[in-house]
């Protein structure tokens, strides 16, 4: 209660119902290193004394820091209590040493902080670390004093874009697909007591078609790697036992020599699938050769899984799960939070995400530049979904900053390698701080040989790695695979709609507007078709959509930011993800009231200088302007059918109609704009339109612009701005009539 008095979340811009869980008693309780587990531990999340710091400054050894923050979540998140920028700070809380772990050396693991900390125990520098997403620990035995209180510090650096770190998406100034910087301690915090000699690391290698385990624990203590005895005798005096079980009954046991490749027999594999997840129990304990006394013991996991490139039954080059072609579809996955920012709020918001992107029909996603807390991984290991992991982006202008890239590159590869949710490692994504891609793909391999790479995601294409992979917005385009490659959609949708009060500012974008659930559902259905026919046209292997959430301003999520809404009908997504279109209701009949310059071109009066104000009403007088068919922009514009060039920042058109007899309901604008564009009827605006699209589409016309047209004499008038790419604008007025109801 007295923690929950001297903290409450700051007031963010939008947060998730998980919010009122956390307390600092009990934030991020969970055990954080699921495929090794020791049953003893002690969590260090909580609130914690923090201040800004400057460079050069000594740490506040003995000083109590007059602002408290909740750790794990960074400063710049609501529910970090501070919300505030910071590219130093000071961290400081003090600990007790459960006197049950007397003899024992004590480890002090952070699960991640971004980007550089110094950690100081009583005053005493136990180590420091560069790399903003894998885990470290440092042994703390030798600082410890007593057992009382004990002080822990801990100084964090983070330039973030003024650094040519790996960083992801963070910018100090956060704009458009660029969001709000994260710094320091974003990960669990936690102490273990180990033996001198212990299990540090293992190492899985599940092999399908040998049905086996291959095990290598590799071993800390004074000396590391193959291990020591606590009384410095040779390695060969301890060994590993590793024991395989499935819901409770043993398979198998097998023991080697410590740091040793141990194979254990897995007879009749359970595969592990998106559909079928299936997990076995594991337990390595560490043994001393003479006696068979057990020096240490974790418990974890694994599941039986092969991911490989193959051919398919029409030869077309594939990506193979345990042998068989596997259609994958998955979104793009930020890995952001309103009120956490780079760290879900609470586990269970964890497991939510991964369970939705399920529900959704996706089998697959895509962590977008961004390493998550193991946790978010045992979730896709439990729940079924396959990852493509990204290494996080980095400028990586100079040789040093080059280095620290695939020093993080490994230990990301190191780290995450065991989980069987994970099957293809991205190296860049569309070319960001790109460099030495060939050689990068080739060090992947080595470290692991048991996964798919990635050497590009889009538009950057080395022509190395497993994977031709290549991106377009909205439509997706497609790739051919390669004999040795298979083909992937690595990005493509963002179609965006935005949901009052669940959005984090008031402006907010996505790749084309959608205006409302109905047109959002159809639209993703149609998208979808689309990559289904490439995949039996082409030979798609796969394809990722932007995005599962919304984040800060983009709104092109299938979920709010807040992951309070499903914006479109869950049920048709779902079946489209897995290319089951039955669900797709009939089309609407669309009657032309006014033709586009489709079929036949149509005359407009257009200027590419301002008009001045009034330009669009009905009595304006544009005589002056030229008149030439539609429509206007440059030929090589997708979807285009020019009939004037049109290549300057802007254009102004007019042109009078005849509006028929009759009622229309249900009028829409058949229209084409690259890129934005405002629409107006009889002087009335009728659209504004944002973005651009690829094709003719129909869009919808407000109520005051439905109001505005008559039968008879008519005026349409618009106003098309270009930025940079493709150029083109022409529009009709179409009637939408609903298709019978079966």
């Amino acid at each position: 209660r007295s923690a929950m008095a001297a903290w409450e979340p700051a007031k963010g811009p939008l947060m998730t119902r998980w919010a009122k869980d956390v307390s600092p008693e009990t934030v991020h309780g969970e055990y954080p290193r699921p495929q090794m587990v020791r049953q003893d531990w002690q969590n260090l999340n909580g609130l914690w004394q923090y201040a800004m710091a400057a460079e050069g400054e000594a740490p506040p050894v003995g000083k109590d820091l007059d602002g408290k923050i909740l750790v794990p979540f960074p400063i710049q998140s609501a529910l970090s209590g501070v919300m505030q920028h910071a590219d130093r700070l000071w961290y400081r809380r003090t600990f007790t040493v459960p006197k049950a772990w007397k003899g024992r050396r004590v480890l002090l693991h952070f699960g991640a902080v971004d980007w550089e900390a110094a950690v100081y125990v009583n005053g005493k520098q136990v180590g420091d670390h560069r790399g903003g997403y894998d885990a470290f620990a440092f042994d703390i035995s030798d600082a410890l004093t007593g057992s009382g209180k004990q002080e822990l510090i801990v100084g964090v650096f983070d330039p973030t874009n003024d650094g040519n770190q790996p960083r992801g998406k963070q910018v100090k100034n956060p704009k458009g697909i660029w969001y709000t910087a994260v710094t320091g301690i974003w990960q669990t915090v936690w102490l273990e007591p180990v033996p001198q000699t212990h299990i540090r690391r293992l190492v899985l290698a599940p092999d399908v078609d040998k049905k086996c385990l291959t095990v290598v624990a590799e071993l800390g203590g004074p000396t590391e790697g193959k291990g020591v005895k606590p009384t410095g005798g040779p390695a060969d005096a301890l060994t590993v036992e590793v024991t395989v079980s499935d819901g409770g009954a043993k398979v198998a046991t097998m023991r080697g020599g410590a740091g040793d490749r141990v194979p254990v027999s897995v007879p009749d594999p359970k595969l592990w699938s998106p559909d079928s997840p299936h997990l076995y129990d594991l337990k390595v304990e560490l043994k001393t050769t003479t006696d068979g006394k057990t020096l240490d013991s974790v418990d974890g996991y694994f599941g039986m899984r092969k991911i490989e490139i193959g051919k398919d039954e029409k030869g077309l080059t594939r990506m193979l799960l345990n042998g068989k072609f596997v259609m994958q579809v998955g979104p793009l996955d930020q890995g952001w939070w309103p009120d956490g920012l780079y760290i879900a709020p609470t586990d269970a918001a964890f497991k939510y995400d991964v369970e939705i992107t399920r529900r959704l029909g996706f089998n697959m996603t895509r962590k977008h530049v961004k390493i998550e807390p193991e946790r978010w991984y045992y979730w896709c290991d439990r729940l079924g979904l396959l990852v493509w992991q990204d290494m996080p982006s980095g400028n990586n202008k100079t040789p040093e900053s080059q280095k620290q890239f695939e020093k993080e590159l490994v230990a990301m590869v190191e780290a995450f390698r065991n989980h069987p949710s994970i099957i293809m490692w991205v190296v860049f994504n569309e070319g960001w701080g790109q460099h030495d891609t060939e050689r990068y793909c080739q060090v992947v391999k080595e470290v692991d040989p048991a996964r798919l790479v990635s050497n590009a995601s889009g538009w950057a294409d080395k022509k190395c790695g497993d994977i031709l992979d290549v991106h377009s917005y909205p439509n997706p385009k497609g790739a051919r695979p390669e004999p040795t490659r298979a083909a992937v959609q690595g990005e493509f949708g963002g179609l965006g709609l935005a949901v009052p009060g669940h959005t984090w500012k008031k402006e907010h974008w996505g790749y084309r507007g959608m205006a409302d659930a109905e047109e959002l559902t159809a639209g993703y259905e149609r998208v979808l078709r689309t990559i289904y026919e490439m995949k039996d046209s082409m030979g798609l292997s796969g394809a990722i959509y932007t995005q599962i959430t919304d984040v800060e301003v983009e709104c092109n999520g299938l979920l709010t930011y807040d992951r309070a809404v499903i914006k479109p009908d869950l049920e048709r997504v779902a079946a489209a993800n897995r290319g089951d279109f039955s669900k797709v209701p009939p089309p609407p009949v669309v009657k032309t009231v006014v033709p586009t310059s489709e079929q036949q071109a149509q005359p407009w009066r257009y200027t590419f200088t301002d008009p001045g104000a009034g330009w669009f009403n009905r009595d304006f007088d544009d005589s002056g302007w030229k008149t030439g068919p539609g429509g206007f922009g440059t030929r090589d514009t997708p979807g285009a059918v020019v009939g004037t060039v049109w290549n300057t920042p802007d254009i102004w058109l007019r042109r009078e109609v005849t509006i028929p007899e009759g009622e229309f309901p249900r009028l829409a604008l058949r229209i084409h704009h690259d890129e934005d564009a405002q629409v107006y009827i009889n002087g009335v605006k009728a659209a504004d339109l944002k973005n651009y699209l690829t094709e003719y589409e129909v869009r919808p016309i407000n109520d005051k612009g439905r109001a505005a047209l008559k039968a008879g004499k008519a005026v349409l008038a618009v106003h098309c701005k270009q930025t940079r790419g493709g150029q083109f604008i022409d529009l009709g007025l179409v009637d939408v009539i609903p298709a019978a109801k079966k």
